[in-house]
C-alpha cells in the first residue's frame, strides 16, 4: 500500500475542494440556519458531479467490494471505494450537512453497490438511496430489527417504522433492512429497495437537530408496503450459516466513507483555527513539541490524531477496492475518525474562545455537526465492540 495519492485521485481531490470552496462552504451557515430548507445549489453541483462520474459504473458513493473481488487479480489498484473517500473528504471541508443531502450521493448508493446484483445495479444507476435501519427501541443492536417482510406471490409486504432516515424525505429510493422470519433470528435479515412514491411508504417526520441540519433526517412508517421481489437486495435464502453478513457487508463500505466525513471536518477546524491563532503562534515543524507553545503543541497533537484517521481510512477503503475483507478496518477507521472529529472540533472552539462559540464562525457548527459523525452507521461503543471480536476471535453471542 502506497500512502501518497496517485495522481488522478489528486486530481479529483483538488476538484472537490474547489467545489468545496466555491459552492459549498459559500452557503453553509445559510442553511445551517434554515433547517429543513432544500439547498436548491446543490443540483449544480449534483450536475457537475453526474458530468464526473459518467463512466463510473457504479453510480454512487461507494462501490461494491464482492464486484472487485470477482475482477481478475491485477495488481493493486484504486477504485471507487477510495475516490469516494477522497471526494467526500473534501466536500466535508466545506460542509457535511451539504454533502448528505446531495442528490445521488446517499449512504444507501453504498449499501446498493454492496449487494445489488448486475441488474439491480444498472436499474437504480442514477438514482439518490437513503439507508433506513435504526427502529425506536433497537438502538445500535442491527440484529434485532422488528420490521418484517413477509412474502406474498412476486412481491414482499413490509411493515414497521424506521427512524434518523438521512435523506429519508428527499431520497429516491430507501434501503429498508426487515426481517423475513422474527424467529429465525439475523439470518432472515434482508434489505430492500423501496422506490419513493410507493404505497404504504409515509414520511411521517422530520426530526430537529443537534447538527447537519441542511440534511432532512426522517421518520419513516411502512404499512402494507409491497415491494417486487426484484427489489430486494443480495440472496433472497434465509441461511443460518451465513448469518446477515450480506446485509452487514453494507458497513464494510459506508463505515469508511462516514470515516472520510469526520477527517474533512476535522481538517476544517484545524486549518480555521491555525488561520484565528496565526498572529499568536509560529508553528516552526523543526523543534520538538517540548520546545514549542501550548497551543502549537496542541495544534501538532491535532495533526497527528487528524494523520492517524486518514491512514487509516485509506487502508480500509484501499482493502475494499482489492477484494480484501475490511470489515475490522472499517470499524477502525471509524471509531478512530469520529472520536477525533468530536474530541479535535470543540478543543479547537476551546482554543478560540469566544471567537469558536459564536456564529461569526463555522468553528461553532463543526463543533455540532461533528457529533453525529461518531453515532451514526455505529457508534463509537459499537465499532469497539467489533473490533474486540475480529481480535479476540469472539462472536456477537460470545462477547456483547
Amino acid at each position: 500500500m502506497y500512502l501518497e495519492l496517485p495522481k488522478k485521485l489528486k486530481g479529483l481531490q483538488g476538484m472537490a475542494h474547489n467545489l468545496a470552496v466555491e459552492m459549498l462552504r459559500p452557503i453553509s451557515r445559510k442553511y445551517d440556519l434554515a433547517e429543513h430548507e432544500y439547498p436548491k445549489e446543490l443540483d449544480m453541483v449534483a450536475a457537475m458531479l453526474d458530468g464526473m462520474n459518467a463512466g463510473d459504473k457504479e453510480g454512487g458513493v461507494g462501490a461494491s467490494q464482492s464486484s472487485q473481488s470477482k475482477e481478475k487479480n491485477t495488481g493493486t489498484r484504486n477504485g471507487a471505494n477510495m475516490a469516494a473517500i477522497v471526494g467526500i473528504s473534501e466536500f466535508c471541508w466545506g460542509d457535511v450537512g451539504l454533502l448528505l443531502t446531495l442528490p445521488r450521493q446517499g449512504l444507501g448508493n453504498a449499501a446498493i453497490g454492496a449487494v445489488s446484483n448486475e441488474e439491480q445495479a444498472k436499474r437504480f444507476k442514477g438514482k439518490w438511496a437513503a439507508m433506513a435501519i435504526t427502529e425506536p427501541g433497537t438502538g445500535s443492536d442491527s440484529a434485532n430489527i422488528r420490521t418484517t417482510a413477509k412474502k406474498d406471490g412476486d412481491y414482499y409486504v413490509l411493515n414497521g417504522e424506521k427512524i434518523f432516515v438521512t435523506a429519508g424525505a428527499r431520497a429516491d429510493i430507501v434501503v429498508v433492512w426487515a426481517t423475513l422470519d422474527k424467529d429465525a433470528g439475523r439470518a432472515a435479515i434482508k434489505s430492500f429497495a423501496v422506490e419513493r412514491g410507493t404505497p404504504g411508504m409515509e414520511v411521517s417526520r422530520l426530526e430537529h437537530k443537534l447538527g447537519i441540519k441542511a440534511s432532512d433526517t426522517a421518520v419513516i412508517h411502512f404499512t402494507d408496503c409491497r415491494v417486487h421481489k426484484d427489489n430486494l437486495l443480495g440472496n433472497p435464502e434465509i441461511d443460518v450459516k451465513k448469518g446477515f453478513g450480506g446485509v452487514m457487508q453494507t458497513f464494510d463500505n459506508t463505515r469508511p466513507l462516514v470515516a472520510a466525513m469526520a477527517l474533512g471536518v476535522t481538517k476544517a477546524a484545524i486549518d480555521r483555527t491555525r488561520e484565528l491563532l496565526k498572529e499568536h503562534i509560529n508553528c516552526n515543524y523543526t523543534k520538538t513539541i517540548h520546545n514549542v507553545s501550548a497551543v502549537e503543541a496542541e495544534l501538532y497533537r491535532m495533526e497527528a490524531e487528524w494523520e492517524a484517521a486518514r491512514l487509516l481510512t485509506l487502508k480500509a477503503a484501499w482493502m475494499a477496492d482489492n477484494g480484501k475483507p475490511n470489515s475490522m478496518e472499517a470499524s477502525v477507521a471509524k471509531a478512530k475518525a469520529g472520536r477525533n472529529c468530536n474530541n479535535i472540533t470543540l478543543r479547537c472552539v476551546e482554543l478560540c474562545s469566544s471567537l469558536g462559540y459564536g456564529e461569526t464562525e463555522l468553528l461553532e457548527k463543526w463543533s455540532r455537526d461533528s457529533k453525529i459523525l461518531d453515532i451514526f452507521e455505529g457508534t463509537q461503543q459499537i465499532q469497539q465492540l467489533i473490533v474486540a471480536r475480529r481480535l479476540l476471535n469472539k462472536t456477537s453471542a460470545e462477547l456483547k
